[in-house]
């Protein structure tokens, strides 16, 4: 949106305030405080030393260069990949030093996927203005600040005009639940690129609503905040494509002027217009970059998943991520950080990434009084006096449903997401509040007596559901956070920067003593270091902690074989086995053991049953060779040794074996 949209949007929604209450002055002071103390970055720009480096820094640096793809160089190495999108052999160029992590990668160039919105309206200005880049959590906390500031410019245009018996504290509380009741502490506490994105596109979507509040309630300025609601919804687009069907809340204060009987012919303009010229310019963006108005990029990452001939959206997924977006509960414990993430039902097929999401129904409590929006216009005068707030609801309710429904739909379900369809389900609950204050406000005649108890039995409960929501947000970003922490040791681990990952894995262990992975991580990190018997400890009480985890047993075995604990470490390869049958470097680990025994014919079938799943397992080759070696079957382990150094030239064991074994024919 232009400045002066932006300074005409506020001035309509600060105008229906009159003045804003000190109770509610404080509470937006507090959560803006809130968002600023608990922004961190995420994982992939702490590995970053320079702010220059990180994702949008680095497309603005390409846009600056006179180019649509990032500031960064393919590897040659990538470039030379048959096929450059198979995750194990791009898996190098992930990591450390070249950090390509989810780039989408197209003829020989780097290009973000995530949406060029936040660039475009942020990053780049920023830099033009003032010659210093910004970090991805500067621009989460900004663009949730301001999100949070439009949606309690809205809610004070509800009280305002609507529910004028709702007292101040009253308002006060809805706007607590605005900001930290919406997953934005979730969002802030690991910002990264992707949080980047999706808070940008929160923020368009409370601008559009607002911009929409005004159409519906002035009318000789009808046309201007549509148009105006059109751009920043087509903004939000920009930065979230998976917000493109929620368009169609523009739509509303059209169908209210066809309703009334006015001409719709410049508001239907107003509407469509100005999204319409945002999407073609999306879609010659992505044109001029992978050949295709329609692809964004997401086929071509370089992740975790092979990306190219992913499904994105199906209806065998909605199901699973109804359940976990809406009905899973997290599981509670009685040490800090309290909240733990849900336990995951069976994936269906095709499902990719579950990233910590949480069931809103049951973890958010507040939102069931969006059940109570009737209310609102209940024993109201006339239609026309709720006419403008029934419409408005309609927006919420619709974005909200279609939002929720995408995502359903996706491939993936991730806590970030919840941000996408929260917020305006967190409206409609606080219009529910507001009608449910109304509907129990004291009225001349019969109830005059009844009421007040009713309306303070009602304060209560919607309270303990307010203050648990809010408590439930900030303990989840507590526990996001350790999360977080726990993935950046780990990177740094396998960066050998061994002393700063051991710091951040015991900090992150002194917050969320109870997580199994960073028990698993800070060993892994231990070991590294050579301190094996603290390794030990902390792999012990990860596997404590989850003792079906197949890789932490198998972990734990490896430490113990290290300190000649040769039986238990034996014990634990077994129970990893147990576990996870197909699980290749567990069966290797336990030949090697067995071998240590003297039980070669056990070793022989454990080094046999690796190369049965990874044929191309070098290790496999030559242990397999040494055990055939030890029961005189001399040829079959010159062919392993062999078969090893086809697949590892620079196999010094397995070179000097096989030479040793030619030698003695």
């Amino acid at each position: 949106m232009t400045v002066s949209g932006n300074i005409a949007y506020s001035f309509c929604l600060v105008k229906e305030w009159k003045f804003i209450p000190l109770s509610v002055a404080a509470v937006c002071v507090v959560v803006i405080g809130v968002y600023a103390y608990t922004a961190q970055s995420g994982m992939w720009e702490s590995l970053n030393p320079e702010a220059t480096d990180v994702y949008y820094n680095s497309l603005v640096q390409g846009f600056r260069a006179g180019q649509l793809s990032v500031k960064k160089e393919a590897p040659p190495g990538l470039v030379q990949l048959a096929d450059p999108y198979d995750p194990d052999a791009n898996a190098p160029y992930q990591l450390s030093p070249y950090r390509l992590h989810d780039l989408s990668y197209y003829k020989g160039r780097l290009y973000l996927y995530f949406g060029i919105t936040p660039a475009l309206m942020l990053f780049w200005p920023f830099v033009a203005l003032t010659g210093h880049y910004l970090l991805h959590r500067e621009a989460v906390a900004i663009f949730c600040a301001v999100g949070f500031l439009a949606s309690v410019g809205l809610l004070g245009a509800l009280w305002r005009r609507y529910f004028a018996e709702a007292s101040v504290g009253v308002v006060a509380a809805c706007a607590l639940a605005l900001g930290l009741a919406t997953a934005l502490p979730m969002l802030l506490s690991r910002a990264d690129v992707y949080e980047a994105a999706i808070s940008c596109g929160y923020m368009l979507t409370m601008l559009a609503l607002g911009a929409i509040w005004c159409a519906l309630h002035e009318a000789e300025r009808k046309w201007q905040w549509l148009s105006m609601a059109s751009v920043a919804y087509g903004l939000a687009v920009g930065a979230r494509p998976s917000l493109l069907f929620g368009g169609v809340i523009l739509l509303v204060p059209v169908i209210q002027a066809w309703q009334e009987r006015r001409r719709i012919g410049a508001l239907l303009l107003a509407a469509t217009g100005p999204i319409i010229i945002i999407g073609l310019g999306l879609m010659l963006y992505n044109f001029l970059r992978f050949d295709s108005p329609f692809e964004f990029g997401q086929h071509y990452q370089l992740g975790g998943r092979r990306q190219v001939a992913q499904e994105f959206f199906s209806l065998r997924y909605l199901w699973f991520n109804f359940r976990v977006y809406f009905l899973e509960p997290v599981r509670w414990s009685a040490r800090s950080p309290f909240v733990h993430e849900i336990t995951v039902p069976p994936l269906p097929a095709g499902h990719g990434n579950v990233e910590k999401p949480f069931g809103i129904l049951v973890n958010v409590p507040i939102v069931w009084l969006a059940l109570a929006a009737p209310l609102a216009w209940r024993s109201r005068s006339g239609r026309g006096e709720s006419s403008g707030l029934r419409w408005f609801v309609m927006a919420v309710a619709l974005l909200f449903g279609i939002c929720a429904l995408t995502l359903g739909l996706a491939c993936g379900a991730n806590f970030r997401y919840e941000a996408e369809f929260l917020p305006s389900l967190m409206l409609l609950a606080v219009v529910g509040i507001l009608g449910l204050e109304r509907a129990l406000a004291p009225t001349p005649g019969l109830g005059m007596a009844v009421r007040p108890a009713r309306r303070r039995a009602a304060r209560w409960g919607w309270g303990l559901l307010l203050g648990f929501s809010v408590a439930f947000n900030l303990l989840a970003s507590v526990e996001n956070y350790a999360y977080a922490s726990c993935g950046l040791g780990t990177m740094l681990a396998g960066e050998g920067r061994i002393p700063e990952a051991i710091q951040i894995l015991e900090k992150a262990l002194r917050i969320t003593p109870d997580f199994a992975e960073g028990h698993f991580n800070l060993g892994y990190a231990l070991l590294q270091a050579g301190k094996v018997r603290e390794a030990i400890e902390h792999y012990e009480q990860g596997v404590r902690l989850k003792p079906d985890s197949a890789m932490g047993h198998y972990s734990l075995g490896n430490a113990l074989f290290r300190v000649g604990r040769i039986p238990e470490a034996m014990r634990h390869y077994e129970q990893a086995l147990q576990l996870q049958p197909d699980y290749a470097e567990a069966h290797n680990s336990l030949g090697v053991a067995l071998m240590r025994m003297g039980r070669v014919q056990e070793a022989i079938a454990h080094f046999e049953a690796v190369l049965r799943i990874k044929p191309d397992h070098a290790e496999a080759h030559n242990n397999l060779a040494v055990a055939l070696e030890q029961t005189g079957r001399i040829e079959e382990a010159i062919a392993h040794y062999e078969q090893a150094l086809r697949i590892k030239t620079d196999f010094t064991e397995a070179q000097n074996s096989l030479r040793r074994l030619r030698a003695a024919r």
